[in-house]
Formats: C-alpha cells, sequence, structure tokens
C-alpha cells in the first residue's frame, strides 16, 4: 500500500506530508483546496505525463515522493517536474527513466476518475475481473498449460527445420546422390591421372609401337625394323671404347662409356617390350574414356576431385541418418501434438463456456451496485466470442436505455465512470487486483441515500484494498477508517494548501461543514456525529461479515 505521500512546489501546495493506513481514507476539504492536486500527484509518481504548468510560481520544479510497502518492503518513488525541461525520476533513490515508474507500479494503484488512466479500461483487465468473479483460476491455469504444451510442441518441431515434406525430400535427394556415387565405386585418389595417361597410349597406339621401335633401331639397330640406321648407336659406343683400349690414361673415360653401353641396353630392352606387347584396342579404350566421363559428371556434381566427391559422400551419409532421425522424431511429436492441440481446444472450450455462463452473472451484479449508486437506469453488458476460450471479453455500457451500448471507455467519463469502476470493483473484489485503489468524483451529482451507498460500497472495499476517496460528501466521509483534510492558509501574502489527518473533535467540524457549509452550526454537528455512529457500527458488524452489502 501507499504508506506516505510528500509533494512539494506542486501547485497552491507548498510542501506537504500525507500519512496513509490501511481500509480506505476520504480526502476532503474546500473547493479548490488543492484535493485533486494530491491525485494528480499520485499519477505523476506512477509515471503519468507531466505538466510544466503545474509547477509552483517562484519554484524551480515541483518535486513528488512517494513510499509504498511492497511485500514486506519499501518501494520509495520520486518525480522531479521542472519549470522547464524534462521530468527526472527516481527508484528507490536510484535515477531511473520516467518509464520506470509505469513498470515498477504497475498492478499497485489503480486511479479512478476524470482524465486518469484506469485498468478496467483494458480488455485485459476487464477480462481478469470476469474471470475472479466467477472463480475461473484453475480453468485458466489448465488452459494456459494446455496452450503452453502445443506452443512446446511446435517449438521443437520447427527446430528440426522445415516441415516434414521438406524432409522427405531433402532425403530422397541425398539416397539417389549417395546411390549414383556408391555405383561408382570410387576409391583411388589417383584413378583420373592414370586413366587419362592409359588413354593417351591407347588413343594412339600404332603411332606410339612405330615411335618406339624407330627409337630402338638407333639405339641397338634391328634388320627387322624399316628404317633402321646401319651403324646403331650401341655399335658406335663399342667402337669408342675399343678405340680407347689399352690406353691406361683414358681408363676412367672408357669406364663411364661402359656405363652408357649398359644404360643403352635397359632403355632398349624396354622399348623392344613396348614394340612386342604394344597393340590397338579400341574396346579399352572405349571403357577408359567411359570411366573418365562418369568420374568428370560426378566431380561436376560434387567436387573438383575424386578425394572430394568421397567427402561429399561422408557428408550426405551424416546428413541422411540425421534426417531419418528427424522423421522418427516428427512423427512422434506431431502425434504428441496432434493430442496436445485437442486438449488445448477442450481447455479453451471449457473456459469459454465458464466465461460465458459468468457473464450475464457479472453484469446483473454490476447493475445491482450501479442501482444503489444514483444509476438506476445504467446497463453493463459483458460481451465475448460465443466459441474459444473466450480471451476478448469486454465491457459495454449504457447509462440510459434506449441507447447502444458501447465500450466503457467511450461512454463514461468523470464521477459516472468512477462509480461504475467502483461497481465493478466491488462484484471483482476477490481478486486483488491493485492494491491501493483512488476514486475521485466518485460521488458528483449524487446526495441523499444514494451518497450512504457510496460510502458503504468504498468502505467495503476497503476491507480488501487501500481506497482513497476524494469527496465533498459528508455521507461517505463518514464511512471512512481515516480522514485526511485539505485545507489553505496564507503565509507571507500567498496561498498554501496542505493535508493533515483528522479525527475526533477536527473530523466532527469536517463534516459538519461539508453537511451545512459552516463548521459551528450545531444541527450539522448533531448530523455529522449520528453519520459517524452510523457508519462505526456499520464498519464493526461488516468485519464479521465477509459479504459486500449493497444497501
Amino acid at each position: 500500500m501507499l504508506e506516505e505521500l510528500r509533494v512539494s512546489g506542486l501547485g497552491v501546495i507548498a510542501d506537504t506530508t500525507l500519512q496513509l493506513g490501511n481500509g480506505m481514507t476520504a480526502l476532503t476539504g474546500e473547493t479548490g483546496a488543492g484535493k485533486t492536486l494530491l491525485v494528480e500527484a499520485l499519477e505523476l509518481l506512477l509515471g503519468g505525463r507531466a505538466d510544466a504548468t503545474l509547477v509552483r510560481p517562484g519554484n524551480e520544479e515541483a518535486i513528488v515522493e512517494g513510499i509504498f510497502a511492497v511485500g514486506g518492503s519499501e518501494l520509495v518513488l520520486a518525480r522531479a517536474v521542472p519549470s522547464s525541461g524534462r521530468s527526472r525520476a527516481w527508484v528507490n533513490a536510484r535515477i531511473a527513466p520516467v518509464s520506470a515508474l509505469a513498470e515498477v507500479t504497475d498492478g499497485l494503484v489503480d486511479l479512478h476518475g476524470q482524465h486518469m488512466h484506469q485498468s478496467l479500461l483494458r480488455r485485459d483487465a476487464q477480462r481478469d475481473a470476469l474471470d475472479a468473479f466467477a472463480g475461473l483460476a484453475e480453468q485458466i491455469e489448465a488452459y494456459a498449460a494446455a496452450r503452453a504444451r502445443v506452443r512446446s510442441m511446435e517449438e521443437k518441431l520447427a527446430a528440426l527445420g522445415g516441415d516434414s515434406q521438406a524432409r522427405e525430400r531433402e532425403a530422397d535427394v541425398l539416397r539417389y546422390q549417395l546411390a549414383e556415387i556408391d555405383a561408382a565405386g570410387l576409391s583411388d585418389p589417383e584413378e583420373v591421372e592414370r586413366l587419362e595417361s592409359e588413354a593417351e597410349v591407347l588413343a594412339d597406339a600404332s603411332a606410339h609401337r612405330e615411335a618406339a621401335a624407330v627409337a630402338l633401331g638407333m639405339l641397338v639397330g634391328d634388320s627387322s625394323l624399316a628404317g633402321v640406321r646401319a651403324s646403331p648407336a650401341r655399335d658406335l659406343l663399342g667402337e669408342a671404347m675399343a678405340a680407347l683400349g689399352g690406353r691406361a690414361s683414358f681408363a676412367s673415360t672408357r669406364s663411364r662409356l661402359g656405363a652408357v653401353a649398359a644404360e643403352i641396353d635397359d632403355v632398349a630392352t624396354e622399348l623392344r617390350s613396348v614394340v612386342d606387347a604394344l597393340e590397338e584396342d579400341p574396346e579399352r579404350l572405349d571403357e577408359v574414356r567411359t570411366r573418365l566421363q562418369l568420374i568428370r559428371e560426378l566431380a561436376r556434381k560434387y567436387g573438383g576431385t575424386i578425394a572430394d566427391i568421397l567427402s561429399f559422400a561422408s557428408r550426405a551419409s551424416e546428413r541422411l541418418v540425421e534426417l531419418d532421425g528427424m522423421a522418427e522424431s516428427a512423427l512422434r511429436l506431431q502425434g504428441e501434438l496432434s493430442i496436445a492441440s485437442a486438449e488445448c481446444v477442450a481447455a479453451g472450450d471449457a473456459l469459454g463456456c465458464a466465461r460465458r455462463s459468468a457473464a450475464s452473472r457479472f453484469a446483473s451484479r454490476v447493475q445491482e451496485y450501479l442501482r444503489t449508486l444514483a444509476m438506476p437506469r445504467a446497463a453493463l453488458e459483458v460481451r465475448l466470442s460465443e466459441s474459444g476460450p473466450g480471451d476478448d471479453a469486454g465491457f459495454l455500457f449504457t447509462a440510459n436505455p434506449g441507447e447502444v451500448p458501447m465500450p466503457l471507455a467511450k461512454v463514461a467519463s468523470g464521477g459516472e465512470l468512477a462509480r461504475v469502476m467502483l461497481a465493478i470493483r466491488l462484484v471483482a473484489s476477490a481478486s486483488g487486483g491493485p492494491s491501493t485503489l483512488v476514486f475521485d468524483e466518485v460521488d458528483a451529482g449524487i446526495g441523499g441515500e444514494a451518497a450512504l451507498a457510496v460510502g458503504r460500497a468504498l468502505s467495503a472495499l476497503g476491507r480488501t484494498h487501500q481506497v482513497l476517496v476524494v469527496t465533498h460528501l459528508a455521507q461517505v466521509a463518514a464511512y471512512a477508517d481515516h480522514h485526511a483534510l485539505v485545507s489553505k492558509q496564507e503565509r507571507s501574502g500567498r496561498t498554501e494548501a496542505c493535508a493533515s489527518v483528522v479525527d475526533g473533535e477536527e473530523r466532527l467540524v469536517e463534516l459538519s461543514r461539508m453537511l451545512s457549509g459552516q463548521s459551528g452550526s450545531r444541527i450539522a454537528r448533531e448530523h455529522a456525529k449520528e453519520l459517524l455512529e452510523m457508519a462505526s457500527s456499520e464498519r464493526a458488524g461488516a468485519k464479521s461479515d465477509s459479504r459486500v452489502p449493497l444497501s
């Protein structure tokens, strides 16, 4: 709850601090005393829009500070609005963006009155109010759990990558590619070079044989070969060795010539084997060329070399294993998703049915309160979809019969809206909601018995919330647990407003003023005393009865 509010330099408020307690607190005072300024100060503390014209003349800035009790600890907020420039904010003594104020106070305070933001104008808050009234916590939890399961299944399926058809198409392509590579029987990374060399030889076998024969004839001579020289190289080399024979000084040279002669003999042997073995083989040449074409086609598809093709095949095999596993997982997840989706639809239908069943009862209950709050012909409707969970629940309102119901935010304003909000809060009070509720102009245009009904209603709401109400009616203020008086006085030639909690005699005097306009009226005083005694008695009796009275 809000424990303390300090305001300085805001309008007619020079510097005032207001201590607040549990239950209902009435803020009263003469017109223009500054009651609404306190509400505006609280709105600033909640992150509301700042207006530099509210800064007290002569002050450089207006400052609002507040202390909230939240979950056993203190939340200290501050807002400074300069006469020029941007406003500043603090959260627990640390400077923060103004937007942080709205974030940390979300769900703590609701302001009900003209030009204020109210959570119950939001469709989600209206739906929550209906749910609280109908006691649908278990159904909401079941539906949320069912939706979470569906989302989980969908996320797992999405994580598999693509849809099942896309994965099957990819697997089919990989199987074809692997079959094509396997059929080629690739194993030797040097096969292309070897085949190219063989193809070159086979492509020109006769020319190769003739070239080898000519070279053989030139080296050692062969009478069976055409074009053989009369003195082949081997013979000439023998003659050279003979010419040097017996001369010791050429022993080394002769030895070297012998080595050359031996090398010529080896080369001649190789050439003779080629001449004897090499024959044209068109079939083998066709086989080699076909094999090379196959390998080159695979290389064009899967890599530049045989090593690249084999590497692609390895990766493709791994991916195929992964896809096969995905297919199994997808099949299992699809089954689980079908079951989860059916359960989600069933849970949503059950929730929607419960909401639709409770909608008319909720609206009727709110209208009962509205009748006691001087709105006898007002009507509230709760509309939501005819099927599904009914998440789109919204409130439609009309103040007068014969008018088309419109969304609550568009047709009600000022005190009228505040009373509608009060009625809704009373019906949905079991839900908790914002812990602190502020009502401004809630008693606009009412009096007599209706004013007493408003006082009773606010007092009843104060049993579950901290309620602050700005009121001009003694009938309303008498039901408050605490009474804060906002008054003006002149200091050093300037008007200043301050707020203070009054009790006992001071409260009687203020209630008398509110009743008659004259704080010294004996009749008004007796009436005020009677009001206080009646309200005190009713509050005491209400403590033993958890029901909220209608009148």
